[in-house]
């Protein structure tokens, strides 16, 4: 069973920082498109940020040139800098997988309030 766990949530307040970390067991996340997404109350989940397994990176526009989507061969990061109070959300770590299922851990709490 692939389990995918993030990390790194909390409250901060507007104009500062985070970094959101997503792990994958086993070695799945090395051969593995990776993505984060943000759903709040009453939303869908919406795409943030997206990374190939080649490192090909995508954004929404609502978070370009604030936010930086990485990798390394265990760990996939989302660093989220000059945070607003609509970052708020929960935030998902999709990993798609080589052999085409996803899979998405439970998600953290990003509070961004004064």
């Amino acid at each position: 069973q692939v389990e995918v766990m993030e990390s790194g949530g909390g409250l901060v307040q507007p104009g500062e920082s985070l970094r959101l970390s997503c792990r994958v067991s086993g070695s799945v996340i090395r051969f593995s498109n990776m993505a984060w997404y943000r759903q709040t109350p009453g939303n869908e989940r919406e795409l943030v940020s997206s990374i190939s397994a080649e490192g090909t990176t995508n954004y929404a526009d609502s978070v370009k040139g604030r936010f930086t989507i990485s990798r390394d061969p265990y760990l996939v990061y989302l660093q989220m800098n000059s945070l607003e109070p609509g970052d708020t959300a929960v935030y998902y770590c999709r990993c798609n997988a080589r052999w085409g299922v996803d899979y998405w851990g439970k998600g953290v709490l990003v509070t961004v309030s004064s």
